[in-house]
């Protein structure tokens, strides 16, 4: 559970018709996996905030006021967040999942990842909106077949040395492993402020945004928007600020009056969106 309190229905119907869905009729399956999907095409994978000097990061019920009012996203600790808070007032039980993301380094420090757990009588289904290579529908927690999805093939693999944990694989690479024990959103708060401050924090090293569409994908690091549509692929430099807040506007949504600094080096470290 992410709040005692639901939401009330003017937040979750300003939600809704931000990400273009339409309010199941009962919490089933059908309508987690139209949600889901509707978020995934709907809400950008960014951290612009991060970059923009005043702007705060908030992980409550304030996350859902940022993706349905400010036609924002965020990253997995405000857009799944928001999610979660909307499928619970729909009816839908959900936990957070504290997950640790795979480097090439190694694997990450704890509550470095948020997803969600969905539990709809005796199944249960991984969501997750905030990854940038997660998967469109939900992923059925229970199974460790690979399961085909728009996005790739993913597969849930039980960790051998590590009881009750899981890795999230897609395409035979690991992405990331959570434990299936929930916690709070109030246990992130030390990571956020390190994910906030640090310098060699992924989200403090590059500027991005993304968003899955229906065949394909929308990047914008720095001035370098990618864009991938079906088989056709496109990558072009913006060549002033006028470009680039106008690429904000017309991808992703997002009406910026001024744009975020960017940090050195932006294009080539930090987080991965392809």
């Amino acid at each position: 559970m992410l709040d005692a309190t639901p939401i009330d229905d003017a937040r979750v119907d300003a939600y809704l018709t931000r990400i273009g869905a339409t309010r199941p009729a009962q919490p089933d399956l059908a309508g987690l996996r139209h949600l889901a999907e509707r978020a995934v095409l709907s809400v950008p994978f960014e951290n612009l905030d991060y970059h923009l000097e005043g702007r705060e990061i908030h992980m409550d019920k304030r996350s859902v006021d940022k993706v349905a009012i400010d036609s924002r996203g965020g990253g997995c600790y405000e857009v799944n967040p928001a999610l979660g808070f909307v499928l619970e007032a729909l009816g839908y039980q959900v936990d957070i999942l504290p997950g640790r993301v795979h480097r090439p380094e190694g694997v990450g420090p704890f509550l470095g990842h948020l997803a969600l757990k969905v539990t709809i009588g005796d199944d249960a289904y991984l969501v997750d909106t905030g990854f940038g290579r997660n998967s469109r529908f939900p992923l059925d927690w229970n199974s460790r077949e690979v399961q085909s999805d728009p996005h790739g093939e993913y597969q849930l693999k039980d960790v051998e040395d590590k009881p009750g944990t899981v890795d999230l694989w897609l395409g035979g690479r690991p992405l990331y492993q959570v434990v299936e024990t929930p916690v709070r959103i109030e246990d992130y708060a030390p990571s956020l402020w390190w994910y906030r401050t640090a310098p060699d924090s992924s989200f403090m090293q590059a500027l991005f945004c993304s968003i899955r569409t229906e065949n394909g994908l929308v990047t914008l690091k720095g001035r370098h928007l990618n864009v991938v549509d079906g088989d056709q692929r496109s990558k072009t430099v913006l060549q002033d600020d006028a470009e680039v807040i106008a690429a904000y506007k017309t991808h992703f949504g997002i009406s910026l009056d001024r744009l975020p600094t960017e940090p050195e080096n932006s294009v080539t470290t930090g987080v991965r969106t392809d």
